[in-house]
């Protein structure tokens, strides 16, 4: 009978020693977690410089804004180069008195009557961009990418001569249509008027923003799905709500958020028109926050109500914004 010895070879070779494979070098180990630690971190280094650059251009000024906010800092102060504290004065002051609530109103209602308008019309003009042909298409896009790409100022400008009391095209066109009551209208001299070319000027600029954009997003719906319900007998209506609508509500919710942010903030429209008048009826919270700090020199007062301008943003964004990360969580 044969036995076996523990540690030895029956073959007569050299004992082979069971156990653990031998440890790699120090180095090897380190050497093949590098790469995937670089790639771990390739991301949050691509971000810095753009966080860098928040931090310089937004952040630093916000904090100067902030501590503006709660000091008294009129010319007197700035010619003698004087800090004075005065603590929650100026929210105070602010928050107490009339104006401000009004003005928080007013610029609530302003933002919501855009937004609806230029959601609604940007909505349709991206759905007729996707059904039109391909030559009235690019008429269209070309349109769109012309007006989106009028400055300003300049497109402020041109509204301003389109409705011009005695000179304006639009004054002209009424009379000769029979409405010569309309041709000395002052459209500048009442709220409801003034506010009405605003708007008209501001849906015109942001509309080709929402149609090119839900033009886009409807190329990337499969064509299968409208041929799968048109052969259950869908219509066209049922097709917009079955197909179309559920690809196009992530667009419309982060649409919708990013126009009531530029509608809310607009300033050089509503101040370039008619800076705020008459009688600072059309003024919206920029205009107030720059006409009470510039204007009337109460530089404090003036970053107190531009930092309650950023909270009543975020109070009306906070919807919105709620919706937008529930919807990404979701997906994924």
């Amino acid at each position: 009978m044969s036995v076996q010895t523990e540690g030895t070879d029956t073959a007569g070779g050299p004992a082979v020693r069971k156990g653990r494979a031998p440890a790699p070098p120090r180095g090897a180990d380190r050497a093949s977690r590098s790469p995937a630690g670089r790639l771990a971190a390739a991301p949050y280094l691509l971000l810095l410089p753009a966080l860098v650059a928040t931090l310089v251009l937004l952040g630093w000024p916000l904090v100067k804004n902030g501590m503006l906010s709660f000091q008294n800092l009129n010319p007197r102060q700035l010619i003698q180069h004087l800090t004075e504290w005065n603590g929650f004065h100026n929210y105070q002051q602010v928050l107490t008195g009339s104006d401000f609530w009004k003005v928080v109103e007013r610029s609530v209602l302003f933002t919501a009557a855009n937004v609806v308008l230029i959601m609604l019309v940007g909505t349709l003009i991206g759905l007729l961009l996707a059904r039109l042909g391909k030559k009235m298409r690019l008429t269209l896009l070309v349109g769109l990418v012309l007006a989106w790409a009028m400055p300003v100022i300049a497109a402020t400008t041109v509204y301003q001569w389109l409705f011009a009391q005695r000179f304006g095209v639009v004054n002209w066109v009424l009379d000769k249509l029979g409405w010569h009551s309309m041709a000395d209208y002052n459209w500048m001299g009442s709220q409801f008027s003034t506010f009405s070319v605003i708007v008209l000027l501001i849906v015109w600029q942001s509309i080709p923003f929402v149609a090119i954009n839900l033009y886009a997003a409807t190329t990337t719906i499969p064509k299968e799905l409208y041929e799968a319900a048109s052969l259950d007998g869908a219509g066209a209506w049922q097709s917009f709500t079955s197909v179309t609508l559920p690809f196009l509500r992530p667009f419309l919710y982060s649409t919708t958020f990013l126009e009531v942010i530029w509608v809310f903030k607009a300033f050089p429209q509503v101040f370039a028109m008619n800076e705020g008048g008459p009688d600072r009826l059309t003024e919206t919270l920029p205009i107030y926050a720059y006409v009470e700090g510039v204007g009337n020199q109460h530089f404090g007062v003036g970053a107190a109500i531009s930092f309650l301008t950023i909270l009543v943003l975020l109070v009306i964004t906070s919807y919105y914004l709620r919706m937008v990360l529930k919807q990404e969580e979701d997906e994924l």
